[in-house]
């Protein structure tokens, strides 16, 4: 079983729920001879993957064994994700497909957690449409599982309060999914308003974590040999704003880096309004700070960066970009492109794919735009029909797959330093990534997760660069 983080529970609302789950689990054990079972399902960003590290180590905490198997449950866990409505699709497919097990099973708890139950319409659906529910945990109340938990333990009943909080809780047991790579939330929320993004309505507004505390976390997880670490937020280097500690991003990052160790910082996701030249600068200085960045653009088109409400146009961008290429010139930078924007002309999408070959992104995370419920852009005029989304999106995919493979090609002889993620899917290869996140892959020898190799690249793709492991 993988090692839970331990922090002191004494000062939360959830000690005394935590020991009556406590008792039921053992009472359990008693009966059945073995603990209680939790599975946690994950959907989404780095963040809920961080988020459902601490409702397993809840879970442990209190009492439960983990598994992989929900067929195999007490207790199931869905965090949900909102960024598009195909994944909350997707998310509730999944939860009916555990009707069945709870016809089995008149005893398994089931938990909807996440960024879609922040959403009231989806609240409703859960509770009128999927009765086998039992109740719904919101992003920043996650400290809260054993309170309700224990309520519907003892009064049997479906628990759909959707209270937020938005406080920050530093006592709360994390079962990290490796032994090596470890993500660190260090702020929650966001203030941007970005016109098609539901974010700041089911995270709610920025709040950070004291510099200490992030500072603790990282250092502890490098003690105990982590190797990648990934500072996360939804913008991440727009940290310490409104804060009395008074410690930015670029001074967070400056300090982590002077911890001994050997060990890699990456973050995401970061906004260009907030990419500050004293950020690249710490950057450029750093030891342990890879030379990635990932930086939204969004569009190339100005008009639309507008109407999507993102507070920078393309000469902001540039400035910011042309900058860290000019103190980094390996830096690897990779970015988010929506297509099919509410208005976007044929004109809005070439100043996109002129930018694309302008700045010429080490890798693209590309999207068709989706609605999403509450926001102000699935109210705009000038929805683009599917057919046409559609097209574009494969003029992006075509032009930015051209690029990724010349952007990569200067590798071919080089040397890599790579931390070894353990064996992909074809079973012959292992797979990590280098110092700029570019996938690796090399003959699969045997090599744990989590040691550093060197492999030297004898072949490159659009997306991903292959080698022989060297001494």
């Amino acid at each position: 079983m993988r090692e839970v983080d331990r922090f002191s529970l004494q000062n939360t609302k959830s000690t005394e729920a935590m020991d009556a789950v406590r008792a039921h689990c053992a009472a359990f054990r008693a009966e059945n001879g073995r603990l209680p079972r939790a599975f946690v399902l994950t959907f989404g960003c780095q963040q809920n993957v961080a988020d459902s590290e601490k409702l397993s180590g809840l879970a442990k905490e209190m009492g439960y064994e983990l598994t992989d198997d929900p067929a195999r449950a007490e207790l199931i866990l869905v965090n949900t994700c909102a960024i598009r409505e195909h994944a909350e699709k997707r998310a509730l497919s999944i939860v009916g497909q555990y009707k069945h097990l709870k016809e089995e099973n008149r005893e398994l708890v089931i938990g909807v957690c996440g960024c879609m139950v922040a959403q009231e319409h989806r609240r409703e659906q859960l509770k009128k449409s999927y009765p086998y529910v039992d109740f719904i945990l919101g992003t920043s109340v996650l400290h809260r599982l054993p309170e309700l938990l224990a309520r519907k333990l003892t009064e049997k009943r479906r628990i759909f309060n959707g209270d937020e909080e938005y406080a920050i809780v530093e006592d709360m047991p994390i079962l990290r999914n490796d032994s090596y790579r470890a993500w660190v939330s260090i702020m929650y929320g966001c203030n941007n308003f970005c016109s098609y993004c539901i974010v700041p309505y089911v995270r709610g507004r920025e709040r950070s974590r004291a510099p200490e505390d992030v500072i603790a976390e990282v250092k502890d997880l490098v003690e105990r040999g982590y190797k990648d670490i990934t500072l996360l937020g939804q913008n991440v280097n727009s940290y310490g704003k409104g804060e009395a500690h008074g410690v930015d991003f670029a001074e967070l990052l400056a300090r982590l880096d002077a911890i001994e160790g050997d060990f890699v910082l990456r973050f995401m996701t970061s906004h260009p309004k907030d990419a500050t030249r004293r950020l690249v600068d710490v950057m450029a200085a750093g030891r342990h700070i890879a030379h990635h960045f990932h930086l939204p653009l969004q569009s190339g088109s100005d008009r639309i960066l507008q109407r999507m409400n993102r507070h920078y146009d393309r000469a902001a961008y540039l400035s910011i970009l042309n900058y860290m290429r000019e103190k980094m010139p390996d830096i690897a930078v990779t970015s988010d492109i929506i297509v099919g924007f509410p208005g976007e002309t044929d004109a809005d999408f070439e100043d996109t794919l002129a930018m694309l070959r302008r700045v010429r992104f080490d890798m693209l995370y590309s999207f068709i735009y989706s609605p999403r419920k509450g926001t102000p852009a699935a109210e705009m005029l000038g929805q683009i029909p599917k057919e046409v989304s559609g097209a574009r999106f494969d003029r992006l995919l075509a032009l930015q797959e051209e690029i990724a493979l010349e952007k990569n090609q200067p590798l071919l002889g080089s040397v890599q330093r790579v931390l070894c993620d353990g064996i992909s899917k074809d079973a012959g290869m292992l797979s990590g990534r280098n110092g700029q996140n570019k996938i690796v892959f090399w003959e699969n020898d045997g090599t744990p997760a989590g040691e550093w190799v060197n492999v030297e690249i004898d072949r490159v793709a659009p997306f991903a660069l292959y080698g022989q492991k060297i001494n």
